[in-house]
Formats: C-alpha cells, sequence, structure tokens
C-alpha cells in the first residue's frame, strides 16, 4: 500500500477537576453576570474528556502515526498528573488568567504542542458537560 498522505489518530482521556470562574479585573457583581453559578466562591467541578488528534505519515513499519501506549504515556505526564483532581484557579498556568475551559484547552494544546513522541498536535478538545465543548487547534 503506497500514499504519503496524513492520517489521524484521536485519543480521549478523562479527568476530574475544580475551577472557579473569577477575575479581579471586575467587580463582584460583573463576575457574578459574567460567569453566573460558576463564580461561586467554593468553586465547582466537572468531570472533563479531553480529546487529542495527532496527525502525521503512517509508520510504514508499525502501521501507525503515533503509538497509543507512547501518546497515553505523555498525556498521563503532562496533563492528567498536572490537572486530574487538582482544583485549576491554583495551578501556575492560571496565576494570570481565568480558568474557563477555553483556557484550560489551549492550556492543554501548548503543554502537549513540541512534546509528542510522534505525529503532529493537529487539536485538542475539552468536553466540559452533555452540552459544552471546547476546541484548540492552536491557530
Amino acid at each position: 500500500m503506497s500514499g504519503a498522505g496524513k492520517a489521524y489518530f484521536g485519543r480521549r482521556y478523562m479527568l476530574s477537576a475544580s475551577h472557579r470562574l473569577h477575575t479581579d479585573a471586575l467587580t463582584a457583581e460583573q463576575n457574578r453576570a459574567a460567569y453566573g453559578k460558576c463564580n461561586n466562591p467554593h468553586g465547582h467541578g466537572h468531570n472533563y474528556i479531553v480529546e487529542v488528534l495527532v496527525g502525521g505519515p503512517v509508520d510504514p513499519a508499525t502501521g501507525m502515526v503515533i503509538n497509543l501506549m507512547d501518546l497515553d504515556r505523555t498525556v498521563n505526564a503532562k496533563i492528567l498528573e498536572r490537572f486530574d483532581h487538582r482544583d485549576l484557579n491554583g495551578d501556575a498556568l492560571f496565576a494570570t488568567q481565568v480558568p474557563t475551559t477555553e483556557n484550560l484547552c489551549r492550556a492543554i494544546y501548548g503543554l502537549l504542542q513540541g512534546g509528542l513522541p510522534a505525529g503532529q498536535l493537529e487539536s485538542v478538545r475539552v468536553e466540559e458537560t452533555e452540552n459544552n465543548f471546547f476546541e484548540y487547534n492552536g491557530a
């Protein structure tokens, strides 16, 4: 079989984390108006689903874009160990930005970009609830 085109491999991960959506740039009333119940002073949590999409040529020896065990090790070390069962507000990445899921998605992309054992990171998608999801592709 020939073909030097690009193939894609996607993998899903789960993590549980809490956050409070709040910024000192807004008044208490403005924070409540912007973030609603997500501005609860005690925070709230989500069971996030994180999807990582990797693209690249199919390795002729293995038949894979990326070995899923290698991807699992990388995501576990860079993402899950850092964020799972944590308060996102306490992470250094969110010291100067609100830990919205948009910003979490961008942070995950940044932590994985250039650090994969094979292939190229195409996008990161984070599902916050059954109705809300966020996607970032670095563009």
